[in-house]
């Protein structure tokens, strides 16, 4: 009988040992963790901002996947490479999440990239178009073109549309994303021209310049017919502000960054007739989903979303939608279920991922009229 007791006493301790254990991997099943890494401090705080507010307005629409709340987890990576990194190590460390979405600009997801691939916990990157953010990454996808489209969009634009032959170039040298939008734009450039000098001169900055005089001083001895200048919104329309007042008045061309209501608070007058690419446009509804998006959007905010805003939403539905198709939140179930994203509704267009994660979709080309953004024509792929 005193055996049989301790038998049982035995039996009841092994339990609650056994309980306890298996208490927090109980608790975690109960939820699926979005990370999120976003620049919300520092030089690029205005485009992680327009970011967060597509998610907020995807998570308000769509809070559960699998019958399970979805819980947003997010980390500011402070516009900063090295803090990028480690906002994504914090996501697969320490929250222990089950994708991330993020990030605005770059250079911060391709810090963020090996920190994803080691741990296998998918990214799905939202206006980040370099791209190296994906290649060589199975774990790294991406709902927007890349920037070898882009620059292709933008100097067909500048040959074709503008008629120009000789262009002049300003690069954010210390800008990922600047570096390799000038690349692609110069190379289909020279091919457009037939003309290996096309390209009149390359000049450079950092980030956080705020002086361009000698550069434009520079560009504007040649006459060029354009300038083709991608680079962070703040000091991009700088530039463009002070080559204005060096009375050089030719057009200048961007990318998707210029898409912020800071580039023209900014900038100014001096912005009016810029042209740049970008991703969607909300006088121009793509899916049914756009619409859904745009309802949302307008009936929180009261105003249009950026095309990054759009993006961000469309990194979470198709993060979760990666998980509904997978029927599992496991990290590489949603890998394998993200790398066969074919025909997806998204608020910015039709995603389908090719071989590399990369979303083969249409490029917006906007221009700057009385202070304003507006829509100009949509480019598709080839």
């Amino acid at each position: 009988m005193k055996k049989l007791a301790m038998l049982l006493v035995a039996v009841l301790v092994l339990s609650l040992m056994l309980t306890a254990c298996s208490a927090p991997a109980e608790e975690e099943a109960k939820v699926i963790k979005f990370g999120v890494f976003e620049p919300l401090t520092g030089a690029n705080a205005a485009g992680g901002a327009m970011e967060i507010e597509g998610i907020e307005i995807a998570h308000e629409l769509y809070p559960e996947v699998l019958g399970l709340p979805i819980e947003v987890v997010t980390v500011d990576n402070k516009s900063d490479k090295v803090e990028a990194a480690n906002a994504a190590t914090k996501l697969v460390d320490k929250d222990k999440v089950n994708g991330i979405i993020g990030s605005w600009g770059s250079s911060f997801s391709m810090a963020a990239g090996p920190i994803v691939k080691d741990a296998e916990v998918p990214a799905l990157g939202t206006s980040c178009t370099n791209p190296l953010v994906t290649l060589g990454n199975d774990y790294y996808f991406r709902v927007t073109f890349i920037d070898s489209f882009q620059g292709v969009v933008m100097a067909n634009y500048a040959f074709n549309e503008l008629g120009a032959t000789k262009v002049a170039i300003v690069q954010e040298i210390s800008n990922d994303y600047s570096v390799g939008l000038v690349k692609f734009f110069s190379d289909e450039f020279k091919r457009l021209t037939g003309d290996e000098d096309s390209i009149l001169y390359v000049a450079s900055y950092n980030t956080g310049d705020q002086d361009f005089t000698a550069q434009l001083t520079n560009i504007k001895t040649l006459n060029p017919d354009a300038i083709f200048a991608p680079g962070n919104y703040s000091e991009s329309a700088m530039l463009i502000k002070q080559a204005k007042e060096l009375d050089l008045n030719v057009p200048f061309l961007g990318a998707d960054t210029w898409e912020t209501p800071e580039f023209i608070d900014i900038g100014g007058d001096a912005v009016n007739g810029t042209v740049f690419s970008t991703f969607f446009d909300s006088k121009v509804p793509l899916t049914p989903e756009s619409e859904i998006f745009l309802k949302a959007y307008r009936d929180k905010y009261g105003k249009e979303p950026a095309s990054v805003t759009a993006l961000a939403y469309d990194g979470y539905i198709l993060m979760r939608n990666a998980i509904e198709r997978a029927g599992s939140a496991d990290p590489n179930a949603i890998r394998d279920a993200l790398a066969e994203t074919q025909g997806f509704d998204g608020a910015a267009g039709v995603i389908s991922l090719d071989a590399n994660g990369d979303a083969v979709k249409n490029a917006v080309i906007k221009t700057i009229s009385n202070g304003e953004f507006e829509y100009l024509t949509t480019i598709a792929p080839n």
